[in-house]
């Protein structure tokens, strides 16, 4: 009896039996359909969050979190260049390296790879590689004995095994009596690494830095130094700052900005995915508002009465407003449990189904991420209900209106 006019007549129409079962049928779809809405909202934007996080963490297997080269391409005093990066309280690591590309040859097979000189007792404190070896360790590369470490996929490619041959021709040439020659060097394949993207398991080697400096003649000198920051978030802000420190004398880049690309296509994959799922609320929202206006018309007489009694155009227009409500919190609340307990439950409910349908969501000879990852983001979740229950909100505006608009003499005239 404290609530106010609108409440309570609101809640005691969305809890009173209808005379129409259509009605009643209605409203229940209305319902199952903003709770399948906001489940599969939740759900498959925790996926796309699990695969993004899958892919950022194998690239960033590979890569460093940030990057600092000279303009010309080879950085000379990169001993001072690392202990100056290192001193930024945020950077975990820095390591130098040289970066060129070549061809590995072996008999009759060739392919196109890019040749990474690494210092190994340096190279953990910048990337996982070492955490990546499937035969062979990255400690033995050792300088002068030319010694290379491949990808798996790399490795079948050309065939070849650890304790192998594979010849490296780089772009430069030598210039000989006999004429222009390419430039060619024997290694000795040391390792293999498997790090489960194939734009890095068919495409990098790992040699030595002096190795690497001697092939690509380039000194003393290297291609850039590379660093790893305790947040990875947080290093395009220390990027900036290392760049301000050194005057703009050197190019730093981070991650986000070398994968650009990528990252910026995710984020439109992840928006169209939301705008078209969006429309299983949208959906539920216009049944809604048929189930409203038909409601409005079934209690015609009710709103006539309350209109004689003083009842003003604006609370019969919240009264309606609040059942609409009701129907739209209520799904969004079931929709937010039942996406919420199906992103945290996701690789058991996959098990259960394949293990009942005997087959393979992600079959490991076809993809390289062989469980369906979910990576809950409660931000995600908070985005969805509110625009769940904006859309409900809005979806009541049209039948509010019309039932406002109700002439009591009217709608009484034959009672």
């Amino acid at each position: 009896m404290y609530k106010p006019l609108e409440l309570f007549i609101g809640l005691r129409y969305t809890r009173a039996k209808r005379r129409n079962h259509f009605i009643s049928f209605v409203s229940l779809t209305s319902i199952l359909g903003i709770v399948l809405g906001v489940t599969a909202l939740i759900t498959v934007m925790s996926v796309m969050n699990g695969f993004e996080k899958e892919v950022r963490e194998r690239i960033l297997d590979m890569i460093a979190h940030m990057t600092v080269r000279s303009f010309d391409g080879r950085l000379g005093d990169w001993p001072q260049v690392v202990e100056s990066t290192r001193q930024h309280p945020r950077v975990l690591g820095a390591a130098p390296f040289v970066e060129g590309e070549g061809m590995l040859m072996r008999g009759n097979d060739v392919r196109g790879v890019l040749v990474w000189g690494i210092l190994p007792e340096r190279e953990a404190s910048v990337s996982s590689v070492a955490g990546k070896m499937e035969e062979g360790q990255l400690a033995d590369l050792k300088p002068g004995e030319f010694g290379i470490v491949l990808g798996r996929d790399l490795a079948r490619i050309l065939g070849v095994n650890v304790g192998d041959k594979v010849t490296v021709v780089t772009p430069s040439t030598n210039v000989t009596p006999a004429g222009v020659t390419p430039r060619m060097k024997r290694f000795k394949v040391t390792g293999i690494f498997y790090v489960g993207m194939s734009e890095y398991d068919t495409a990098v080697a790992f040699i030595h830095m002096h190795d690497a400096q001697v092939l690509y003649r380039l000194g003393e000198s290297v291609t850039g130094v590379r660093a790893k920051i305790d947040d990875l978030f947080e290093a395009p802000f220390v990027a900036a700052e290392i760049k301000a420190q050194a005057m703009g004398q050197y190019w730093v880049r981070d991650w986000t900005s070398s994968h650009a690309n990528w990252f910026r296509a995710v984020q439109i994959e992840k928006r169209m995915i939301f705008l078209l799922l969006l429309l299983i609320i949208i959906v539920a929202a216009v049944n809604m508002v048929s189930m409203l206006v038909m409601v409005v018309t079934d209690k015609r007489s009710d709103i006539a009465i309350l209109r004689t009694l003083g009842a003003t155009p604006l609370s019969i227009t919240k009264v309606f407003i609040v059942q609409g409500a009701v129907i739209g919190t209520v799904g969004t609340l079931l929709g937010v449990v039942g996406g919420v307990s199906l992103a945290l439950n996701l690789d058991a409910v996959v098990s259960w189904i394949e293990q009942a349908f005997n087959f393979r969501v992600l079959p490991s000879g076809v993809y390289y991420i062989t469980e369906l990852p979910s990576d809950l983001h409660w931000n995600d979740v908070w985005l969805i209900s509110a625009v769940s229950f904006t859309i409900g909100l809005v979806a009541t505006l049209y039948p509010a209106w019309r039932a406002a608009k109700t002439d009591p003499a009217q709608a009484l005239r034959y009672e």
